[in-house]
């Protein structure tokens, strides 16, 4: 085998990317990938300091090393998230901070000591020696990463700062010297030294409020158990959860968190799956449930068949859908990348002229050199790279968290536009199982004497319809009798003895076959047959006649927080729509009961991509809802396609927003994190400009000093920050409507 061939397929890399302080960095990161041979499209992210690469297929030059190669040679360090180091806790540069401040204080104090009546300053040496080690050892990294960058032919904050600095510092170092025997000039150390500083702490509480971002991340891995009780030749043995295989037996006891993803053999429990669905109380679990990896056991010992282990459970795909979204691109922080790109040589040009303009119109070059230096530290543009990413990472984390699963940064941008919804109908809107919906007695019984005989007859019965029946008999606690000679009548129903009488339930066929007369329920079977509801009649066979004793309808049962979601997304000023396969009489049931106004029925699953479609006439922006197979066009077709994990996998994969929990409630829910997600993005680069259109005109006509404008320009990147961190007060109102 030729070991130079490139796999048919690589895609995607994602790499760690260190270094990048602004978003004029994200670009140049892209441009460096994009040059790569092989590579189709490249994501850089400064939140999470990730990138992520599509590589062809068949692709011989793009490879893990060559991007690695690319990334460095543009000035910036890569690794493979896999071998990058974990974050660090930020002790050292906090300590650098400190270190930084202590030194400076001395040289802004005079300003401050002014403000109440005291004049003093230290002499120009004294400034000298708290100036030199701020500018050259916590200054260092400006350096560093500014001569990368004009190594690689392009521009960032880092440069900005360090000629910004490096003017002010030499100016004043130039002054010393000359007016050293003579009466001292004012000296600019204090404001190198300070814009160093502010940006260091600017920089470190970015970092701070970045990785309080990244909680859902932490918080999902945090369910991940390290060992699982294993059944191996009759015995319990403590494994390593990466040893477990799919189909092995797997014992859980009451309290201990579940490590895989697998189906109850046996015992019954209560689970507690919030962190994974949002579910604020804990789920009955019985033989044949499926439970979830993460999740915590509470009161009962639970067997489990393994379903999915590693990569493939549950958690692990919520995980990485939450990271991939994360890292991901909104379509605007195109826009805001390709500013950034051309930011830095603006910033250049404009500081060069203010230095010649104020040295032509006043002769005066040191005065002329202190508001260049001033354009070039407010003109720093982190805030401008920030305001996007991180207010996606706090809204798909907070997102996550409440069981919304937002699996691409455009299915949040896209969302919060969302003016129609369309639902499917069956296990969307609907229980999607058949359940005894009506239940009539004939005029002399009771409706539990209907019931328990209807039970009798289908206690050995695993028809849908039979498990709705006794099903309902176990909730009214009756005591269903025994029955005997039992005898299914093909096509029509079924007989047996119960209660020492001859009993059949069956179809409106066996009703006219057996000659038995409908009396007064006729009417209701006729309403329940309008509804597209399945009837069954409960007859009593006797000597000379059959008589009947009372009518079943069964139907798809609407979801009990089916009518809040609805409301609540009227409430949000968005039209609702249902699409579904079921016959008319079914969906205008559905639809009359939930207020819906617009609903098809009897559409195939094409038939339902293309009703999407049609919806968006008049430029309405549509989002799709639905959990099976059938859906997965119409996802598609969707601008958002919303998928319910108690659905189909296909369905999942296909959408761009995932509910964790069959509850359409979360559908509000996930266009209104949308909205706040957006609003937050909106509100943060509106300041992220702000600070450089006022703060760049006021520092060219020298109205801003240098200190100021560091410290403007630090406080800028830590309120678009902190901005977005206001994302994690946002609560689900499904979650309001649950505990108030």
């Amino acid at each position: 085998m030729n070991s130079t061939v490139a796999p048919t397929a690589i895609s995607p890399v994602t790499l760690q990317v260190g270094g990048m302080t602004c978003a004029s960095c994200v670009a140049r990161v892209e441009k460096a990938l994009l040059k790569v041979g092989g590579v189709s499209a490249a994501s850089v992210n400064l939140a999470t300091e990730t990138a992520t690469v599509q590589i062809a297929a068949g692709a011989v030059g793009a490879t893990v090393a060559t991007l690695k190669a690319a990334v460095e040679k543009a000035g910036y360090t890569a690794t493979t998230v896999a071998d990058a180091p974990a974050p660090r806790r930020g002790l050292s540069d906090g300590w650098a901070v400190a270190a930084s401040a202590a030194l400076t204080l001395p040289l802004v104090a005079p300003m401050l000591l002014q403000l109440v009546g005291l004049d003093w300053m230290p002499g120009g040496w004294a400034q000298l020696a708290l100036a030199l080690p701020v500018q050259l050892l916590f200054g260092a990294r400006f350096y560093i990463s500014g001569w990368k960058a004009v190594r690689a032919g392009a521009g960032n904050m880092d440069l900005l700062v360090a000629l910004g600095t490096t003017a002010a510092f030499g100016l004043s170092l130039y002054l010393l010297l000359r007016h050293a025997a003579h009466a001292m000039p004012h000296l600019y150390f204090e404001a190198s030294a300070t814009v160093i500083t502010l940006v260091r702490l600017g920089k470190w509480l970015e970092g701070r409020a970045k990785r309080q971002t990244a909680d859902a991340i932490r918080a999902l891995n945090a369910l991940r158990p390290a060992t699982a009780r294993v059944l191996r030749g009759g015995a319990e043995v403590e494994l390593p959860v990466e040893q477990v295989r799919v189909g092995d037996v797997v014992i859980v006891h009451p309290g201990e968190r579940i490590a895989v993803d697998g189906q109850i053999s046996a015992g019954r429990s209560h689970v507690d799956e919030s962190l994974i669905t949002g579910e604020s109380m804990p789920v009955a679990k019985d033989i044949g449930d499926r439970v979830t990896g993460g999740a915590i056991n509470a009161e009962g010992a639970l067997t489990l068949t393994t379903l999915a282990v590693g990569a493939e459970t549950t958690l692990a795909r919520i995980i990485r859908m939450v990271e991939s979204a994360q890292a991901g691109k909104a379509p605007i922080q195109r826009l805001v990348d390709r500013v950034s790109a051309v930011f830095v040589p603006v910033v250049l040009v404009i500081a060069l002229v203010t230095a010649i303009g104020w040295l032509l119109a006043t002769g005066d070059w040191e005065q002329a050199i202190v508001n260049a230096v001033s354009v070039l530290v407010i003109a720093c543009p982190c805030a401008l790279g920030l305001a996007t990413p991180t207010a996606i990472m706090v809204g798909t984390g907070v997102a996550a968290r409440r069981g919304i699963l937002i699996k691409d940064a455009q299915a949040l941008e896209l969302a919060h536009a969302v003016t129609i919804v369309a639902f499917d109908k069956t296990g969307t809107l609907t229980e999607g199982r058949p359940t005894l919906v009506a239940l009539h007695a004939a005029p002399g019984f009771s409706e539990d004497d209907v019931l328990r005989w209807s039970a009798a007859l289908q206690q050995r019965s695993d028809h849908p319809l039979a498990r709705a029946v006794t099903t309902r008999a176990l909730e009214r606690a009756l005591v269903v009798p025994p029955s005997r000679d039992a005898q299914a009548l093909p096509g029509r129903g079924l007989q047996a003895h119960v209660d020492g009488q001859l009993l059949a339930l069956g179809s409106n066929r066996l009703l006219q076959e057996l000659g038995a007369d409908a009396g007064t329920l006729a009417a209701q079977a006729r309403s329940l047959a309008d509804e597209g509801r399945t009837v069954s009649w409960l007859i009593r066979m006797e000597a000379d006649r059959a008589v009947v004793l009372g009518l079943l309808g069964f139907g798809d049962a609407i979801k009990s927080e089916a009518h809040a979601a609805i409301a609540r997304l009227r409430e949000l000023g968005i039209r609702t729509v249902m699409l579904t396969g079921d016959n008319r009489g079914s969906a205008e049931a559905v639809a009359r009961a939930l207020g819906i106004g617009d609903f098809r029925a009897d559409v195939l699953p094409a038939d339902k991509a293309a009703a999407v479609q049609a919806l968006r006439t008049g430029g309405a922006v549509i989002a799709m809802v639905g959990d099976g197979i059938n859906d997965a066009p119409a996802l598609a077709a969707a601008d958002v396609g919303i998928a319910l994990a108690t659905g189909t996998d296909v369905a999942m994969e296909t959408a761009g927003i995932t509910l964790m929990r069959g509850d359409p409630r979360l559908v509000a829910d996930a266009l209104d994190v949308s909205r706040r997600t957006w609003s937050t993005i909106r509100r943060g680069l509106f300041w992220a400009f702000a600070y450089n259109v006022v703060g760049i005109p006021l520092a060219a006509f020298g109205l801003l000093n240098p200190v100021v404008a560091g410290a403007a320009m630090a406080l800028s990147s830590v309120s678009v920050v902190g901005n977005a961190l206001l994302l994690r007060r946002w609560r689900a109102s499904s979650t309001r409507s649950e505990t108030a």
